[in-house]
């Protein structure tokens, strides 16, 4: 029963995403999505009682700071647009769906993670138990909102090749997703998804003729800077104890 908690959340998000990626720019989205990164820390230490470094503290504001400065960019964007109403409009709706998404993911991914490493249990059939009531909620969901429109054309109306790719990509990510939540912790999951938005930027670059500014620029290098820095791969400040020891130090 207490799954149908993260099955809901995760068919929420997946509609919240869809509303983001709808009004931001693909790399934008990327990068602001990995607010996830932080809401996730803040669940994890009221659920798990994880404690955070002070380097881990400092790499989450860091990357708060870097999906602010990357979302100032499309601020200044718009600013010297014509439809510049508009495109703030589409930018504060695709934000406040990436923000909701990422409290949604941070909390159903650690409630998943709990669940897994206390009680245990095959995941294929942790998997079956998720998607299940996801397909449910979301069948229902559907059927309120389109009923019309489904019996008339079907339920796959306007699906191509891509909608199937997408579909199975977001399927084997949930799978692996699983498997590193079992193996690792959903932070580490979740920084490891950080990576990502360079290949995003890249492909944005090539598909939609995305122009990389000075601000995204500073802000996608303060998300990888940050991500580095919490995975410990780079010193970003010093520990607090020798902080704390040097203080001492000084006072006597």
């Amino acid at each position: 029963a207490l799954l149908l908690v993260p099955a809901f959340l995760y068919l929420a998000q997946n509609n919240l995403l869809f509303v983001a990626v709808g009004n931001l720019e693909a790399a934008i989205y990327q990068v602001t999505s990995q607010l996830k990164i932080l809401t996730t820390a803040g669940f994890s230490i009221l659920l798990l009682q994880r404690k955070l470094t002070f380097q881990q503290w400092c790499s989450l504001v860091l990357l708060a700071v870097g999906c602010a400065v990357v979302q100032l960019n499309t601020s200044a964007a718009s600013a010297g647009s014509k439809d510049e109403s508009k495109k703030a409009r589409h930018q504060m709706v695709g934000l406040a769906a990436c923000v909701m998404a990422a409290c949604t993911s941070g909390f159903a991914g650690v409630f998943c993670e709990k669940m897994l490493k206390q009680a245990g249990g095959n995941m294929a059939i942790r998997n079956i138990q998720l998607g299940v009531p996801a397909l449910v909620f979301g069948t229902i969901g559907a059927l309120m909102n389109d009923y019309s429109t489904i019996q008339e054309h079907g339920f796959f109306q306007g699906y191509n090749p891509i909608t199937f790719w997408v579909i199975a990509l977001h399927a084997g990510g949930g799978l692996l997703v699983t498997v590193i939540m079992k193996l690792a912790d959903n932070i580490a999951k979740t920084f490891a998804i950080a990576i990502s938005l360079v290949l995003s930027t890249v492909a944005s670059i090539h598909l939609f003729n995305f122009v990389v500014t000075t601000n995204f620029f500073l802000g996608s290098t303060l998300v990888l800077l940050a991500t580095f820095a919490y995975g410990g791969f780079i010193k970003l400040c010093p520990d607090l104890s020798d902080l704390l020891a040097g203080g001492a130090v000084l006072g006597s």
